[in-house]
């Protein structure tokens, strides 16, 4: 028998509307406790407009050089700036122009929902090269805030129950041999007194490949024997391995007490590195490249990781790994950012984790021989008996000298001049 449209849609309208509906309508009427969890990533955690009096209208963004140093400055329509230093940028720069006119007009105070809007905007292109610019942005903007505040950021995202942070020496870039290697850190230690040390172990990215035969075998043995039993050591695979190999080099690293393994797969192996934390029991330490809310859930609730490591420009800025945090500490698990960033860039690090209940025993911080001491900035972050103090200052709490910052050049302006 032959059925026409119209008799089509007589038969099944009803139906189809009667199982329709009902979901329709639910995605509209949930209660507040059955939103998705997305939702809770996107709710404010610090109040920011309640901080404050008056808006902080963003009148200009300027991205400034001075040699191979980059700037963000911010500036508000009442003459408050702030000012931060940057991690690579050159690459970034088409990025930076895309999402720094989000910014312009907007109140600062709005800024944890700012991060959000401007990631809607752009979403095709999230990743690491969005959410470094987003980042750069986001700090010069908590810097302003707090020189209006009169705090340290700390004490805007939450308040301040760090005053000095412990902290563990990093840096290896794999290109001396295991036994220069492990000298360089022994001069650290003696240098900083700083009670934990990381190696970087395997080729990087390098499909069970050593940087050369041995070297793993041999950094690791020695690191012991010449640190000893009262350092902490930590190892960093960049990427190095698949589960089997992972799990004989975590056997290894337990055997001679090292305290967490970091990401020994390829960070979007997710399984991988799922069956190379459920075959040990070394922690495992992941998540520098990784800049999904979502994603660092999903790791979190299904055993990939048992210390959390956004790095504070991947992710996004400081905002973003607070709530990757807040995630790490409802789970039992602690938050250990990863860093790569020193001199006048310290601050962020040291803002973040002075304001972090479940921050990590030791916070990275690499380790170039000897410290020296800066010349246009200050503090100078020197790690003292193991430790860097937190600035109290208000904003990121480091000063540029004005005469250096005149000698930079204009690369990029938003808004007004």
């Amino acid at each position: 028998m032959k059925i026409t449209r119209r008799q089509w849609m007589k038969l099944t309208g009803s139906a189809a509307m009667v199982s329709f509906i009902p979901s329709f309508l639910y995605a509209f009427n949930k209660s507040e406790n059955d939103r998705p969890l997305i939702r809770d990533f996107e709710t404010p955690l610090f109040n920011l407009p309640g901080q404050f009096t008056n808006p902080v209208i963003i009148e200009s963004i300027e991205l400034l050089r001075n040699g191979s140093n980059f700037f963000v400055r911010t500036r508000s329509t009442d003459g408050a700036t702030g000012l931060t230093g940057t991690k690579q940028l050159t690459e970034f720069m088409p990025i930076f122009q895309i999402v720094a006119p989000h910014f312009i007009g907007k109140d600062a105070r709005d800024l944890e929902s700012l991060v959000d809007s401007v990631y809607r905007a752009n979403y095709k292109i999230a990743g690491l090269a969005l959410w470094c610019p987003v980042a750069y942005i986001e700090q010069s903007l908590l810097d302003m805030l707090g020189k209006i505040a009169g705090k340290p950021v700390g004490e805007l995202l939450g308040g301040v129950i760090h005053d000095e942070i412990p902290v563990y020496l990093s840096g290896s870039d794999r290109v001396l041999t295991a036994e220069e290697e492990v000298d360089i850190y022994v001069q650290g230690v003696a240098e900083t007194k700083a009670k934990a040390v990381k190696f970087k172990i395997g080729g990087r990215m390098s499909r069970n490949l050593d940087a050369y035969p041995g070297r793993t075998d041999t950094l690791l043995e020695l690191s012991r024997k010449k640190l000893g039993d009262n350092i902490i050591l930590y190892a960093d695979a960049n990427g190095s391995y698949d589960a089997d190999m992972g799990i004989r080099v975590g056997k290894v690293l337990e055997s001679l007490n090292y305290s967490f393994f970091e990401e020994p797969c390829p960070w979007e192996y997710l399984s991988e590195t799922q069956n190379v934390a459920k075959g040990l029991k070394i922690p495992i330490a992941c998540g520098e490249q990784d800049s999904s809310l979502w994603r660092f859930q999903w790791m979190l609730d299904n055993g990939v990781m048992h210390i959390v490591q956004p790095d504070l420009n991947y992710n996004g800025g400081l905002i973003r790994a607070k709530r990757v945090a807040l995630m790490a500490e409802k789970s039992g698990k602690t938050i250990v950012p990863h860093n790569t960033q020193t001199d006048h860039t310290a601050g962020f690090i040291l803002q973040f984790a002075s304001c972090t209940k479940n921050i990590g025993p030791y916070m990275e911080y690499p380790w170039r021989a000897p410290q020296r001491t800066p010349s246009w900035y200050k503090p100078d972050f020197k790690i003292v008996d193991g430790k860097i103090k937190v600035p109290k200052s208000p904003g990121m709490g480091v000063e540029i000298d004005p005469d250096y910052l005149k000698q930079a050049s204009v690369v990029l302006q938003f808004g007004k001049k």
